[in-house]
């Protein structure tokens, strides 16, 4: 549009008058800049009474398509550097901390480890360079546990990154309804049955999950059917992969548990049965709390049929179990107590059910006759954590297809 006629602020607010309703926008950015340059200067814009500034100013809006606070800008631009147009400076950009490479590294542990909580992922990063001298961790060992997971959050990481069964209740006097109280020593043990879940009519797979409440060692196991001619075997079998002699053995109030065989087998062996009580939901939470976290975490919730069951306790005794005890950090609470009395747990200790064990006063004394300390020690050192996360993941890659397979 040719404005050159337009010469007085008369004429604009004619044209204001006459144009209500109506829109116009230039052809680019650069044409308006030139014009608005041009309308600035042809009314002397700087040198006018505020009432004719606005009557020019509203001129311009209607004529350029630009909002109040982008012309506010470019006239400001006018005066202070007597032109409008792109600014030249750059903006200023925080120097990133953490490389392509290390979200890609987040992304690969993560993977690995079926992506552990912040603060485990962290104790993971600094076990990795200190113990075991990975330098590709130098950087994420420091990592704070809020800008973690602002990482796992971004695009790069996510391009990368590829229900328990209601337990049956029974009323039978065994076992002593009460929780029980460790006081710091390992082998009190906390058990829970995991169901793979029914297809077709058929039975899935039972996992049974057994976790010392001191140390968090955790031993699992699989079995056909949750009844005593598979359970009593495998119980004995899990009891005995402990490195420590089991004093105590708790459980929920399923069947599977609560029955006169296992009582049998736990009062030969001396071991105290106890079972949770009533309405104390937080009897039985700590393995009720591994059985989400790792067991559905490297099983899923699809149907494994019963007669893999052998498979599947072959591959948590082979690869499972020592990876949960060697290599997988777990949180320890610290309970602190407020000026009302208030018991808190804070979660900042993390270790290994390893680390935890040589953490405790005379630990060596827990051990059984056949166990040595030296004997776990070249244990846990003889493969990284994330070497073994990866001989674990292949092992079970291949049971899975064993499984889909048949």
């Amino acid at each position: 549009m040719d404005d050159t006629g337009i010469q007085d602020i008369a004429g604009i607010r004619k044209f204001l008058k006459g144009t209500q309703g109506i829109k116009l926008n230039g052809v680019s950015r650069d044409e308006k800049y030139r014009w608005i340059t041009e309308v600035l200067a042809r009314f002397d814009y700087f040198k006018l009474r505020k009432k004719d500034k606005i009557a020019v100013k509203s001129y311009m809006l209607r004529m350029s398509g630009f909002s109040d606070a982008q012309l506010t800008r470019l006239i400001a631009d006018k005066r202070n550097h007597g032109r409008i147009g792109m600014r030249a400076g750059k903006r200023h950009r925080f120097e990133r901390k953490y490389t392509q490479q290390d979200v890609v590294l987040l992304a690969e542990t993560d993977n690995l480890h079926e992506r552990l909580s912040g603060p485990a992922t962290k104790e993971l990063f600094g076990r990795a360079y200190s113990m075991f001298s990975d330098v590709r961790f130098e950087r994420l060992r420091g990592i704070s546990v809020a800008h973690l997971y602002n990482l796992r959050a971004s695009k790069p990481y996510r391009q990368r990154c590829v229900i328990l069964s209601k337990t049956r209740p029974v009323k039978v006097n065994i076992g002593s309804r009460r929780k029980p109280r460790p006081e710091g020593r390992p082998g009190y043990l906390r058990v829970d049955t995991v169901h793979q879940g029914d297809r077709d009519k058929a039975k899935g797979v039972y996992h049974i999950n057994t976790i010392d409440e001191v140390t968090q060692w955790e031993v699992v196991g699989a079995v056909e059917g949750i009844s005593e001619l598979y359970l009593e075997p495998l119980l004995e079998s899990l009891l005995s992969s402990y490195p420590f002699e089991i004093l105590g053995f708790h459980s929920d109030n399923g069947s599977e548990f609560v029955n006169e065989k296992v009582a049998r087998m736990l009062n030969d062996m001396l071991i105290d049965q106890t079972k949770s009580r009533s309405r104390r939901t937080n009897d039985n939470a700590l393995v009720e709390g591994k059985n989400g976290s790792i067991i559905r975490k490297q099983m899923g919730y699809a149907h494994i049929p019963c007669r893999y069951a052998a498979q599947v306790n072959a591959f948590y005794r082979d690869h499972l179990n020592e990876y949960l005890n060697f290599h997988r950090p777990c949180a320890f609470a610290t309970t602190t107590v407020d000026k009302r009395g208030k018991e808190r747990k804070v979660y900042k200790t993390w270790q290994t059910p390893y680390e935890r064990l040589l953490s405790l006063e005379r630990w060596q004394g827990y051990l059984k006759d056949e166990v040595t300390s030296e004997g776990l020690k070249a244990m846990a050192m003889r493969m990284s954590d994330h070497a073994y996360a990866q001989k674990m993941r292949t092992a079970r890659n291949k049971l899975f297809t064993l499984v889909c397979q048949r």
